[in-house]
């Protein structure tokens, strides 16, 4: 009788385990959160400078400023 709800506890962790290890082994490897911030090959400095622009990320002035630094 007091083994009873032992053997629960532990058939619960077993389960709750699996589950876990399936979940992880549909769902791939972890590619984490934050994105890369490495330019791939071929993007150059006014692609991104430009894409920055684009997303608001720096203004008209900053984006002139920048172009004429990068000589373009």
């Amino acid at each position: 009788m007091i083994l009873g709800p032992l053997f629960m506890i532990l058939v619960l962790a077993v389960l709750i385990a699996a589950a876990a290890l399936l979940v992880r082994w549909v769902g791939g490897p972890w590619q984490g959160t934050s994105p890369s911030h490495h330019a791939p090959p071929g993007r150059t400095a006014i692609d991104i400078l430009k894409e920055r622009f684009a997303r608001g990320e720096i203004d008209k002035d900053e984006f002139e400023q920048r172009r004429r630094v990068l000589g373009d």
